[in-house]
């Protein structure tokens, strides 16, 4: 998967997440729902962490690595208009 795919990804199982949470506050006692509440973190961590293994941190607080808690700071934000567009923003290098 590319940036935006991993981004786009992210976002709907980070949204399902809420989604789900909101659900379980007036119905706590959903087994099925405590279930699919679970797996669908579980996703949302695996996809942040490949996309944060591959482009580095999307935020500072929240961040599935542990080495490079700062490096967040040097890549294009979400927000700025080449963030996904600029062909010169290639994936981490390892090590």
């Amino acid at each position: 998967m590319n940036r935006y795919d991993l981004l786009k990804e992210l976002t709907m199982l980070d949204f399902m997440a809420t989604d789900i949470h909101l659900y379980l506050d007036t119905h706590p006692f959903d087994k099925a729902a405590i279930k699919k509440y679970n797996n669908v973190i579980a996703k949302a961590d695996e996809c942040r962490y490949k996309y944060e293994k591959t482009y580095g941190p999307l935020c500072s607080y929240r961040s599935m690595s542990k080495e490079d808690y700062w490096a967040w700071i040097n890549d294009p934000w979400p927000w700025y208009e080449d963030f996904n567009e600029n062909p010169g923003i290639q994936p981490r290098k390892e090590g």
